[in-house]
């Protein structure tokens, strides 16, 4: 069964991952002791050799060749190809046990949407439960070893309640080449659909429902099928066994004492037993075993999926969901806080120090402002305040006067004649009465309004205009009339006075 040691760990402790050391089942000494001990028999074995059996000669060869084969693990790049294909084995372990079907999104909606307290209520909802796990058996029978020795023939399924023999005979009247799991979801969804038609589901919008939680159940089993399809591509295995394997050869001949070539140079630290190699066998070769055991999680390792028990929880639960749960409610009375505006749950002995801690409010709950008054005043944003310009648009107006916004939306618009620049002695006040205007703007400025102005007494003179060669039509002089007097504030009473505004009209 799986190893499981969360209670282990619940709490942080000193030397808490200690104690797991000196387990067995499921640990990395019953995966990798067998690989280990036939390392360090290879090891000994090459070890007596050099020192027993060769000449001076020979070692001296042997040296040249044992230096050559500690280099060469320098260009294994074993870190990197074990890391990244222990990584991908295990985000594929997890995600298919997520794909494993689950039946208890799809048996709440079937017992509160499949209605009937009689008989042919009951049939119609253990039926449609039934379906469904039994799509699941078929699917983990065709992934899973545990659940193969326990069905291995469709008799056995019929034995175990599963299937009728009636269900048995369809199921293997209909020819096919492929996996059939997904037999009993389409019985479902017939079985369904005359529900509906019989009044047993009330509604479309149920029906819908039930339909949408069964097609995420046999989407899961179909990922499994999947999964067990398509596996990690052969060659990446390859790889990575065959980088473990060499790496680890060179390290039988280059990781030797060697006695030192010339006869006064001074030689290694003769080890017995090489602790460091010994680690760095145990490391990658537990990392290469890891992915072993764990590359296809339906076999029967000490960490691999309880899909029999899994099968077990799942019938026995979804049969009390839509039989003996169906319409079994507990009365409806007040809760034990009804009178209470706060409900607050008792606390033990062992929990009660968790009452003495405030409750989060959010990271800025604490955070005290400055102690300057003038910082925490509102400020109400005023229509006439005028806005202060941006850097990037103080470029291209240097002048930073009402007269350059309105010229520019006056520009290119001879129907407005009222949008024109106030002249400087018109009494108007500038918005930033430190900042000198751009003498160069400001030219511009009066040269485009001259150009303007002669343009329009350049047109020629038609009936029903002004003497003087301008044209202004009535609808123009209705317009100028109808102007309202717009009055522009101050932008500081310390400047200029409330009694130095004064109107422009157009």
């Amino acid at each position: 069964m799986t190893v499981s040691y969360t209670l282990k760990v619940a709490n942080s402790r000193f030397g808490g991952f200690s104690k797991l050391l000196f387990r067995w089942k499921g640990s990395i000494y019953k995966l990798l002791y067998k690989e280990f001990i036939v390392f360090m028999v290879l090891y000994a074995v090459l070890s007596l050799i050099y020192r027993r059996l060769l000449t001076e000669e020979q070692k001296r060869l042997y040296t040249k060749v044992a230096q050559y084969c500690n280099r060469s693990t320098d260009l294994i790049p074993i870190s990197f190809v074990l890391g990244f294909y222990v990584t991908l084995i295990v985000n594929r372990w997890w995600a298919q046990y997520t794909s494993i079907p689950l039946p208890d999104q799809l048996m709440c909606v079937i017992s509160s949407n499949v209605h009937g307290k009689d008989e042919r209520g009951r049939i119609l909802r253990r039926t449609l439960i039934r379906y469904a796990n039994l799509s699941a058996v078929l699917i983990l029978r065709s992934v899973s070893t545990r659940v193969l020795k326990r069905f291995p023939t469709m008799d056995h399924v019929v034995e175990a309640g599963f299937m009728t023999q009636d269900e048995r005979k369809k199921f293997e009247s209909l020819h096919s080449d492929f996996n059939k799991y997904w037999i009993p979801c389409v019985w479902f969804t017939n079985l369904a659909a005359q529900a509906r038609r019989d009044g047993c589901i009330c509604d479309d919008v149920a029906l819908r429902l039930l339909m949408d939680e069964l097609n995420l159940y046999r989407a899961k089993c179909s990922m499994l099928f999947h999964y067990d399809w398509i596996s990690i591509p052969l060659v990446y295995t390859q790889v990575v066994t065959i980088a473990v394997y060499s790496f680890f050869a060179f390290c039988l001949i280059g990781r030797q004492f060697l006695e030192p070539l010339e006869p006064g140079q001074e030689g290694d630290l003769d080890m017995y037993v090489p602790l460091s190699t010994l680690l760095q066998f145990f490391f990658y070769a537990g990392w290469l075993k890891v992915a072993e055991q764990i590359i296809n999680p339906f076999g029967e390792d000490d960490d691999d999926f309880e899909t029999n028990k899994l099968i077990d929880r799942n019938l026995q639960v979804s049969l009390l969901s839509v039989d003996d749960m169906y319409q079994n409610l507990p009365p409806t009375v007040k809760d034990k806080y009804w009178n209470e505006s706060t409900a607050q749950p008792p606390y033990t002995t062992a929990t009660a120090a968790e009452t003495l801690k405030p409750s989060f409010l959010g990271s800025t709950f604490d955070m005290r402002m400055g102690e300057d008054a003038e910082q925490s005043q509102p400020v109400e944003a005023s229509p006439t305040t005028p806005r202060i310009q941006t850097p990037l648009l103080s470029r291209f107006f240097p002048a930073a006067s009402p007269a350059i916004s309105m010229k520019n939306f006056s520009r290119g618009s001879r129907g407005h004649p009222h949008l024109r620049r106030l002249q400087a002695n018109s009494g108007f006040p500038s918005p930033y009465p430190n900042r000198s205007e751009d003498p160069e703007s400001v030219a511009r400025i009066e040269e485009e309004e001259m150009e303007d102005e002669e343009s329009c007494v350049s047109e020629p003179t038609t009936p029903g205009s002004q003497p003087g060669g301008t044209r202004l039509p009535a609808a123009s002089a209705m317009r100028k009339k109808e102007m309202p007097l717009i009055r522009v504030k101050a932008p500081s009473s310390e400047i200029i006075g409330a009694d130095q505004q004064e109107a422009w009209e157009p």
